[in-house]
């Protein structure tokens, strides 16, 4: 599905950049200015992003501990938040059968039930935005140094599962099962400096190609469940009634990390006037988000249009 989205997404940007291209050949006539010239160019980029759902496994609720591994499950997050926090241990009251519709009694009633099956298995992340600043250095015609500097905020999503005794009458398939949202964000800084050529000789509408050095800064920045009217952050740290620092207590601090790699783009390269350029592109970049556990180089994609102003 994902390969099946940027091909369309890489088809549209094709047939844009042809009419764009088309477009301005007939506003203009005289192409005798229309050479790159030599020097800096100023650059906007914006454009869909598709990560990686490998590091969303992050967000999934177990948390890490103070070794960076993933914790088990009595000490994970969602554990110690539902179970203690919310769910009536250490005598507070349950607001997890409050918000259930289901009898308020201790921890491990019969009323409903939180189990490591339960836990999140599909964390994945959405589509995001892609932007950032991107500036080349002509050095001919066809041949400029780049160096790119985007950013994005991507959002993380999962769903889980809290069972609830079938009333009576009620025998209907997976009655007891109730399915809540876990969500999560995390900001990415990519930094990338290449080569970029110019292929062919038409003064409009040319194929482009770049690629170079990649360096992704990611930061874990939320993580959440929503049990009905409860929404609970998972990432403040719970501490027991009458403990002032109970060996209990969870803590989770967010996690930042920097991972390096290759990037490359593959497009068009539309010559709009003098001082205006515009390409639009597919960027893969091959890297490492390097935060969670056992991070390991995956592919990232993205698309999008750069708009160039040539000083």
């Amino acid at each position: 599905m994902k390969k099946q989205f940027i091909y369309k997404t890489f088809t549209a940007f094709a047939f844009i950049a042809f009419s764009i291209g088309s477009f301005a050949q007939s506003a203009e006539s005289d192409d005798s200015e229309l050479m790159e010239k030599k020097g800096f160019h100023l650059g906007l980029f914006i454009g869909p992003y598709w990560a990686n759902k490998y590091t969303a496994i992050l967000y999934n609720g177990y948390g890490l501990d103070v070794n960076g591994a993933q914790n088990e499950f009595t000490s994970s997050l969602m554990y110690q938040k539902i179970i203690y926090e919310y769910g009536g241990g250490n005598g507070q009251p349950d607001q997890i059968a409050a918000a259930l519709g289901v009898d308020p009694a201790a921890t491990g009633s019969n009323t409903w039930h939180f189990r490591e099956s339960d836990m999140p298995e599909n964390m994945h992340y959405s589509v995001a935005f892609l932007v950032g600043l991107n500036v080349r250095y002509t050095m001919d015609p066809k041949d400029a140094i780049i160096i790119n500097i985007n950013a994005s905020k991507l959002k993380v999503a999962g769903n889980f599962t809290i069972l609830t005794d079938v009333k009576p009458g009620q025998n209907q398939l997976n009655a007891g099962v109730n399915t809540f949202d876990i969500v999560g964000s995390e900001q990415r800084m990519i930094f990338q400096f290449g080569y970029g050529r110019i292929l062919g000789d038409n003064k409009r509408l040319n194929f482009y190609l770049e690629g170079g050095l990649n360096a992704t800064l990611a930061k874990f920045d939320k993580n959440r469940i929503i049990i009905k009217n409860l929404d609970i952050d998972l990432t403040t740290a719970y501490i027991p009634p009458g403990s002032s620092n109970p060996s209990s207590t969870v803590y989770f601090p967010k996690k930042v990390g920097i991972g390096f790699g290759a990037f490359a783009s593959a497009g068009f390269n539309i010559t709009m006037s003098e001082k205006w350029t515009i390409q639009m592109l597919y960027s893969p970049t091959y890297d490492k988000i390097n935060i969670g556990v056992n991070p390991i180089y995956k592919m990232q994609h993205a698309a999008g249009l750069r708009c160039y102003y040539n000083f």
